[in-house]
């Protein structure tokens, strides 16, 4: 190769670089199957949960695993100087319906909606409609 069209002695020294490892490959990829060294393939054992007796979906493990449920009868924006003039009696407009059923969450994740019962004087949710998994999922992959 010449080195005529190199404007610098860099770039010459760039080039000889490129031509020993290109060279290096090459020698490399000459070397006959016989002289590389051969891999045996791992086999892996299956894991089996520990403790679990037998059960593969053992639920008990999650029993206790604390979750948070809120229920939303409905949201909305405004600014700050209005929500500092809110007193005691303010309303203030939600973009729920009434009647609309609730949405019932489980760490911020749509789950179910219902309607507000009202039993022994505590406010309550009958679940009228329970989202399926599919249907979770589909909406966690917008």
């Amino acid at each position: 190769m010449s080195d005529e069209g190199l404007a610098t002695p860099e770039a010459a020294s760039a080039d000889d670089d490129w031509a020993a490892a290109m060279a290096e490959q090459a020698s490399t990829a000459a070397v006959a199957p016989a002289e590389q060294p051969q891999v045996a393939a791992k086999m892996f054992e299956q894991f089996a949960p520990a403790g679990n007796h037998g059960h593969a979906n053992d639920i008990n493990m999650i029993l206790d695993i604390p979750v948070q449920i809120t229920v939303e009868l409905g949201r909305t924006r405004i600014p700050i100087k209005h929500i500092l003039q809110l007193a005691q009696g303010s309303v203030v407009e939600l973009d729920g319906m009434a009647g609309e059923p609730m949405d019932v969450l489980v760490n911020g994740c749509l789950i179910a909606q219902g309607e507000v019962v009202v039993v022994n004087e505590k406010f309550g949710i009958r679940l009228t409609d329970i989202v399926t998994p599919s249907e979770r999922i589909r909406k966690l992959n917008r």
